[in-house]
């Protein structure tokens, strides 16, 4: 869907590369420029290939030094998009900011992604996904009211707000460029997307169903919406919400003519309600309320791993998760036309560096993005 365009990727860790890979699952051409060696967080050396990395071309420069620069600018002159993810004031410190690489290339898109953004005063400050979330005001009304908010937190930070927002601004801002002829810089935050990502909570205020307070509301506090432990220490996720969903529940519970369930939105009521339910499925295992209650319209389902998501029916049907290389993986999303989209191999750190630099010697754009 996306072949034809080209990006070029300054390596880094979460959500630039996430979202490279995304493209490139989408079938951008994607150009990673990668250190000869990196680390990871726990200052260990990271493995010759990168999940991250499938469907790329990997190219090694060292961007401190002239040669590495230049092949950086040499890469962006034939490319549509350029993603970064250095600290703001990085880039241009390299001699490799906006102006510089718009210089080369007018029509460029120049992603910049960072969790508190190119401006503000913490725009220079380190941070993780819980930072951002948190002062998103996204991680709030996560959790249970007397327990610390939680959340799948590189989910909803580095992918959510970060990287999914970075793609979407880079194919904004490249059919701007393809209308107009004028590049752009799009500062994506993850502080910026996850706030975004509220909107639709945001909106639930008007109607009553979103409180200050944690733990008082749908979310987070109704009995009917909520996660609960099974008799194997498994768990379930519940949300019957509607009232067909809502009646449906408890009528396979055996609940239905218990006058505590009755009315479902007194509020006041859920703490009770919530106890109550949470006694109901302590007494099965995992397994039997699935045989129970999965694929019916109370909106269930259980919580599972992600090596048990791999094996579950409806996952291995859709062909969601994969192995290679020893590592379980996801498949590309979404889908066209019902077809699955096969992601391309993940290649060792380096290995295009040769043929891609021959190829820009030579003038060949062709040999340069395709080999």
């Amino acid at each position: 869907m996306l072949s034809g365009i080209k990006i070029v990727e300054i390596c880094g860790i979460g959500p630039g590369p996430f979202c490279a890979m995304h493209l490139a699952d989408l079938g951008a051409q994607v150009i990673a420029v990668e250190r000869e060696t990196s680390t990871s967080i726990t200052g260990e050396a990271n493995a010759a290939k990168n999940s991250l990395n499938r469907g790329k071309r990997s190219v090694v420069a060292d961007l401190k030094t002239a040669e590495g620069r230049e092949t950086l600018l040499k890469l962006i002159e034939g490319a549509d998009a350029l993603i970064e993810g250095m600290r703001p004031g990085v880039m241009e410190r390299l001699g490799l900011g906006p102006n510089v690489c718009l210089a080369r290339n007018p029509r460029l898109v120049y992603g910049r992604m960072t969790g508190w953004g190119q401006s503000g005063p913490l725009a220079k400050a380190a941070g993780h996904d819980n930072n951002y979330i948190a002062l998103s005001g996204a991680l709030y009304h996560s959790g249970s009211a007397g327990e610390a908010p939680s959340a799948p937190i590189t989910l909803l930070g580095d992918i959510g707000g970060g990287a999914l927002y970075l793609a979407v601004g880079l194919l904004a801002g490249v059919l701007n460029a393809r209308a107009t002829g004028q590049g752009t810089v799009v500062d994506a935050a993850i502080v910026d997307g996850s706030a975004h990502m509220m909107q639709l909570m945001n909106g639930l205020r008007g109607r009553g169903l979103l409180r200050e307070e944690r733990g008082t509301s749908v979310h987070d506090g109704s009995h009917f919406y909520a996660t609960y432990r099974c008799a194997d220490d498994h768990y379930i996720a519940l949300g019957s919400m509607e009232p067909q969903f809502y009646a449906l529940l408890l009528e396979k519970l055996g609940l239905t003519d218990d006058p505590r369930f009755a009315r479902q939105w007194d509020a006041k009521n859920w703490p009770q309600m919530r106890e109550q339910l949470a006694q109901v499925f302590a007494s099965r295992s995992r397994s039997e309320w699935c045989a129970l209650l999965e694929g019916s319209d109370v909106c269930f389902a259980p919580v599972l791993s992600p090596r048990e998501a791999a094996s579950h029916p409806h996952m291995v049907e859709r062909g969601v998760y994969f192995e290679h290389d020893g590592l379980l993986q996801t498949a590309p999303a979404p889908r066209f036309d019902g077809q699955r989209v096969v992601p391309g191999p993940v290649p060792r750190r380096g290995q295009d560096t040769e043929a891609v630099l021959a190829a820009l010697d030579r003038g060949d754009l062709t040999a340069v993005w395709q080999g």
